[in-house]
C-alpha cells in the first residue's frame, strides 16, 4: 500500500504527482526544486538554491517523523554541471557519514528554468 505525503513546508506538487510516496517503510520524495514555498520564487546561487532544495526534501521527509539521515539515496539534476563543485560544498553540510548513494546528471532544462533538483529515498 501507498500513501501520499504532504506538507506546505515544501513547494506544491505542479503536475500530477505527490511531493512524497510512503510504501514499505520507505519513504520516495519527488525532485525538489530550490522554490521557496512562501514566497514562490527560487533564491539567487546555487549555494542558497541548494540549501532550499534540501530544506523542501527535509520538511517532506519531517511529515514521516524523518530527516536526512534517514536518506539512503539521491539524484541531484543540475542544469549546468558547472554548479556541481558549489552544489557539492551544500550537500556536504547537510550529509554525514555514511553518506546517502548519489547520482548527478547534466539536464537540458528543469521546471520552472531552476538550476537544480534533488529528490531522494528514505527509510525510516
Amino acid at each position: 500500500m501507498k500513501e501520499p505525503i504532504s506538507t506546505a513546508g515544501a513547494p506544491a506538487a505542479i503536475g500530477p504527482y505527490s511531493q512524497g510516496i510512503l510504501a514499505g517503510g520507505m519513504v520516495f520524495v519527488s525532485g525538489q526544486l530550490p522554490v521557496d514555498p512562501a514566497t514562490g520564487k527560487i533564491p539567487e546561487g546555487i549555494a542558497a538554491q541548494t540549501e532550499q532544495a534540501l530544506k523542501n526534501l527535509s520538511a517532506i521527509l519531517a511529515e514521516q517523523g524523518m530527516g536526512l539521515e534517514n536518506v539512503v539515496k539521491t539524484t541531484v539534476f543540475l542544469a549546468d554541471m558547472g554548479d556541481f563543485a558549489g552544489m557539492n560544498e551544500v550537500y556536504a553540510k547537510h550529509f554525514k557519514a555514511p553518506y546517502p548513494s548519489r547520482s548527478a546528471f547534466q539536464v537540458a532544462k528543469l521546471p520552472l528554468g531552476a538550476p537544480l533538483e534533488i529528490e531522494c529515498i528514505a527509510v525510516k
